[in-house]
C-alpha cells in the first residue's frame, strides 16, 4: 500500500483542461434554456422611490421581468451567519454601487441587456459612508438602518497581563498598516444554470467551492426547504475563496421559477469588479514589545475590517485577523480589539488566507522593525520565538506538528540569507539597490471558526462489478488537485493503479455532506475520509476474495491490481474479485464508508476567542530579495525563496503548482493590485485597469516542501495552497526596507508610495 504516495502525479482531469474539454459553468447549457441579466444600482446609497418596468416587459423575446419592490423575499445571510441583512433584489434602498435592483430573463443576451436599458428607477440619493473611521462614529449615516450602527461585529481579544508585559519590555515599536481591496482575479466569472421541475425542486449547476453550503444558503434566499435544492457542482476556473455563496446563483433560480425553464446567467467583468466578494480590506494598528534580547512579551493591536454593505464571511474573517497570527510566535500577552464595519462599498468576503495576509503583513513587518531596534537578524529574531512542537499557544491551539523553525533555518540557508544581508547593506545609497527580506506564517488544516455544525469530513468508495472504482468525497476540487489527491489515496489502499480510480464532480443528491473548500482542510480532512473509505471498501472485498480462494483474511495483500495470499500462490485478480461480489449481491456493489472526526478541535468559545479550532497547523517561511530604482521607485523582484510545512507532500508535483500561484497572488497583492474605489466606485472595472502580476513579473521561485508528519493528517499531511500566499507581502516590504531603507506599510507599495518615501527621508 501507499506506493503512489508522495510521488508527482499529472492531474487525472489534466487532459480534459488542456484539450478544451472541460465544461465549466459558461459552457454548460440546457434545452430550452433562457439568459438572465441583473440591472444594478447605479449609485452607492439611496432610496428606491419608483420603478418602472413596462417597457421592458412589453420587449419581444423578454419572458420575465422580476422587480425586487414587487416581490416578497426572506432575509438571509451565508450559512451559519446570524445577522439577517441580505435579500435578493433591493426592496426600499440600495446601499452599494452594484446592489440588485431587478431581473430580465430573455431568449438571448442581447435582448435581456436591451430590456434592461427600458428599466427606469428613480431614487433619492442619500449621504454614503466610505471611511472605515467615520462609519463607526454615532452620528454616520447608517447602512442599515434597523441595525443602529454601522459596527456589524466587536471582538476582543485578552489574554496574559499586557499592561505588565509592556511595563516590563526594554523595546516598544508600533505601526499603522492598511491592506486594499483585492479581486482574486479567476479567469471564469460567476456562472449559474437554474431549473425547476415539476415537483418544485430546483437544480443549480455552478462552479461552486461547496455544494452543501450553497445549498443551506440557497434555501433560505428562496425560502424553500433544503430538500428542494440540489446543487450539482460544475469545474471551477479559478476560486481562491470567491466561489462559495454568491447571489447571482439563487437569482437565476428566481427567474427559472417565474418562466418555468431553465435560465442561464454568466456575471461580465465589469460585474466581477463592481459586485462580486473581493477581500477585505483592513486597517491595523499594532504594538509589539519585547526584552533585549528579542524575547516576545506582549502584543497590542486595532483591527478595522471593511464588511462593505452586506454580511458574508466577515465574522470569521475578522476572527481570523484577530487571531491567527498570534499563534505563529511564542507570545503569552496579548490586547486586541477588532471590528467589523458596514460601509456603502461592494461587500467583501473570503479570499485565499481568510484575514492571515492582512494580519501578517502587519506583524511581519513589526517583527522586522523590531529587529531593527534590537541590532538582531530578523531571522535569529524569528527563530528565537517561534513556537514549536507541542506548544499550547494563548489561544489553546495544540501544535501537533510544527516545522516552522525547519522553514526559517532552510529557506535562509537556500537563499544565501546572511551573506546577501551583508552585502546589500553595504550598497544601499546605489540607484539600483539591492535588498533581502523574510516573513512567516501559519494556517489551520480544517476550521471550527464561525461555522456550528461540525468540522470533519466524510466519503463513499464504490468499486463496480468490473473493478472499477469511484470515489464520492464531501470535499469540491476547485482547480488545487483534491480529485488527484483523493484518487491516489483511493488507489494507494486498494492496491491498483491509478486509472482504475474516478472522482467525479459533486452533486448533493449523491455526495455525502461536506463542508466544502476552504481553511486548507480537504486534504487532511477530506483526505482522512477517503482513505477510511477506501479502507472500508478493501476490507469487504477482501472478504470475498478469502471466501474464493479457501484462505483467512488476514493472509491477503493487493498489489498492482492483484489480490493475493502472502502464503500461498493463491490469487485472483481486482476485477474478478468485484465481479464474485456483486453477483453475490444480486447485482449490488462494494460500497465503503469513510469519515473523519478530528480529533480534539473545539468551537472558538463565543466571548474569549479560545479553541482549538483545527486538527493540524501548517507553517511557512518566505524570503524576497529584490531591487529597487531610487530613481523611479520601480521593484523587481529577483528571487523568492518559499519553504512550507506541509506535513506531507502526497503529490510533490501539484504541492509545488499550489506554491508557484500562491507566491503570483501574493505579489500581486504586495505591489500592484488594488480594487480603487471612490465614493463606492470601482474605477478600475477591468483587467486592463486591474494590474495582477503578469508572466514577465514574476522571479525565481525555489520551492522547499518540510515534511513534518502531522499525526492527525493522512499520511501526515496538512495544508499548503492558503498560507503559501499569506506571507509574501511582509517578505517583499521587509526586502525593500533593506535596500532603500524606507518602510511602506499599505499595500499595494508602488512606485509612488517608494518615492514619496524616499524624498522624506533625504528631507
Amino acid at each position: 500500500m501507499g506506493e503512489l504516495i508522495g510521488k508527482p502525479v499529472p492531474l487525472i482531469d489534466s487532459v480534459d483542461k488542456v484539450t478544451g474539454k472541460q465544461i465549466y459553468g459558461s459552457d454548460f447549457k440546457l434545452p430550452g434554456m433562457l439568459y438572465g441579466k441583473v440591472l444594478r444600482s447605479p449609485i452607492a446609497h439611496g432610496r428606491i422611490l419608483h420603478i418602472d418596468a413596462g417597457r421592458a416587459r412589453s420587449l419581444p423575446g423578454v419572458k420575465a421581468v422580476i422587480v425586487g419592490t414587487e416581490i416578497e423575499l426572506p432575509n438571509y445571510s451565508v450559512a451559519g451567519e446570524k445577522m439577517l441583512d441580505e435579500r435578493l433584489l433591493a426592496k426600499d434602498k440600495v446601499r452599494y454601487r452594484g446592489d440588485e435592483v431587478a431581473l430580465i430573463a430573455a431568449v438571448d443576451e442581447d435582448t435581456a441587456e436591451e430590456a434592461l436599458s427600458l428599466i427606469k428607477v428613480e431614487y433619492e440619493e442619500l449621504p454614503g459612508v466610505f471611511d472605515l473611521e467615520q462609519a463607526m462614529q454615532p452620528d454616520a449615516p447608517l447602512v442599515h438602518d434597523e441595525f443602529g450602527s454601522n459596527i456589524a461585529r466587536e471582538m476582543t481579544i485578552n489574554h496574559g497581563d499586557i499592561e505588565k508585559a509592556f511595563a516590563e519590555a526594554d523595546v516598544i515599536v508600533e505601526g499603522r498598516y492598511e491592506t486594499p481591496r483585492v479581486h482574486h482575479g479567476y479567469l471564469e466569472p460567476h456562472a449559474v444554470v437554474a431549473q425547476w421541475d415539476a415537483r418544485g425542486k430546483v437544480t443549480f449547476w455552478i462552479p461552486t467551492q461547496s455544494h452543501m453550503l450553497a445549498r443551506m444558503t440557497y434555501a433560505n434566499a428562496l425560502g424553500v426547504g433544503q430538500e428542494q435544492v440540489r446543487v450539482i457542482q460544475l469545474p471551477l476556473g479559478g476560486g481562491f475563496g470567491g466561489k462559495l455563496e454568491y447571489k447571482l446563483h439563487p437569482l437565476c433560480a428566481l427567474l427559472a421559477r417565474e418562466t418555468g425553464r431553465p435560465v442561464k446567467m454568466v456575471n461580465t467583468r465589469t460585474e466581477e469588479l463592481m459586485a462580486s466578494l473581493p477581500r477585505v480590506p483592513m486597517i491595523i494598528e499594532m504594538q509589539l514589545a519585547a526584552r533585549k534580547d528579542g524575547t516576545l512579551l506582549g502584543k497590542k493591536a486595532r483591527v478595522l475590517a471593511d464588511n462593505g454593505a452586506y454580511m458574508n464571511y466577515g465574522p470569521g474573517i475578522l476572527l481570523s485577523a484577530t487571531t491567527r497570527s498570534d499563534n505563529l510566535y511564542r507570545i503569552k500577552n496579548i490586547f486586541t480589539k477588532g471590528y467589523l464595519i458596514y460601509t456603502n462599498k461592494v461587500p467583501t468576503g473570503a479570499f485565499r488566507g481568510f484575514g492571515c495576509p492582512q494580519s501578517h503583513f502587519a506583524l511581519e513587518t513589526m517583527l522586522d522593525k523590531l529587529a531593527v531596534e534590537l541590532n538582531m537578524d530578523p531571522a535569529e529574531l524569528r527563530l528565537k520565538n517561534a513556537s514549536q512542537k507541542g506548544d499550547i499557544t494563548p489561544h489553546n491551539w495544540y501544535l501537533g506538528s510544527c516545522g516552522l523553525s525547519d522553514c526559517i533555518k532552510k529557506s535562509v540557508e537556500v537563499a544565501g540569507w546572511s551573506s546577501k544581508r551583508k552585502k546589500y547593506a553595504e550598497n544601499k545609497e546605489s540607484k539600483l539597490a539591492r535588498g533581502i527580506g523574510i516573513a512567516c506564517c501559519l494556517h489551520v488544516s480544517g476550521n471550527r471558526t464561525f461555522l456550528p455544525f461540525f468540522d470533519g469530513s466524510s466519503a463513499y468508495v464504490r468499486i463496480n462489478e468490473e473493478g472499477r472504482v469511484t470515489v464520492f468525497p464531501g470535499e469540491v476540487d476547485i482547480g488545487q488537485g483534491s480529485k488527484t489527491v483523493f484518487a491516489i489515496i483511493a488507489a494507494s489502499e486498494l492496491g491498483i493503479p491509478l486509472e482504475w480510480v474516478d472522482v467525479p464532480n459533486l452533486d448533493t443528491d449523491i455526495n455525502p455532506h461536506g463542508l466544502g473548500t476552504f481553511g486548507d482542510r480537504v486534504t487532511t480532512l477530506g483526505g482522512n475520509a477517503v482513505k477510511a473509505a477506501a479502507i472500508n471498501a478493501r476490507e469487504q472485498l477482501l472478504a470475498v476474495a478469502a471466501e474464493e480462494l479457501q484462505t483467512p483474511v488476514e493472509n491477503l495483500k493487493i498489489e498492482n491490481g492483484v489480490i493475493y495470499d502472502c502464503n500461498s500462490d493463491k490469487r485472483i485478480s481486482f476485477p474478478e474479485a468485484a465481479q464474485i461480489a456483486s453477483y453475490k449481491q444480486a447485482g449490488a456493489t462494494i460500497i465503503g464508508k469513510g469519515s473523519f472526526v478530528p480529533p480534539g478541535v473545539t468551537m472558538v468559545h463565543p466571548e474569549t476567542k479560545v479553541g482549538n479550532v483545527s486538527c493540524a497547523y501548517p507553517f511557512v517561511t518566505q524570503i524576497a530579495e529584490v531591487e529597487v530604482n531610487r530613481e523611479t521607485g520601480q521593484v523587481k523582484l529577483l528571487n523568492i525563496v518559499s519553504a512550507h510545512d506541509l506535513g506531507k507532500a502526497i503529490n510533490p508535483l501539484m504541492a509545488e503548482g499550489q506554491v508557484l500561484g500562491a507566491v503570483a497572488q501574493g505579489i500581486g497583492f504586495a505591489l500592484t493590485e488594488e480594487m480603487i474605489e471612490e465614493k463606492g466606485i470601482i474605477k478600475n472595472q477591468s483587467f486592463k485597469h486591474y494590474n495582477m502580476p503578469r508572466s514577465v513579473d514574476m522571479p525565481s521561485i525555489t520551492s522547499i516542501l518540510v515534511e513534518s508528519n502531522d499525526p492527525n493528517g493522512p499520511y501526515g499531511a496538512k495544508g499548503l495552497g492558503e498560507p503559501a500566499l499569506t506571507a509574501i507581502a511582509p517578505a517583499i516590504a521587509n526586502a525593500i526596507y533593506h535596500a532603500v531603507g524606507v518602510r511602506i506599510d499599505t499595500l499595494p507599495i508602488t512606485p509612488e508610495k517608494i518615492l514619496k518615501a524616499l524624498h522624506e527621508k533625504e528631507n
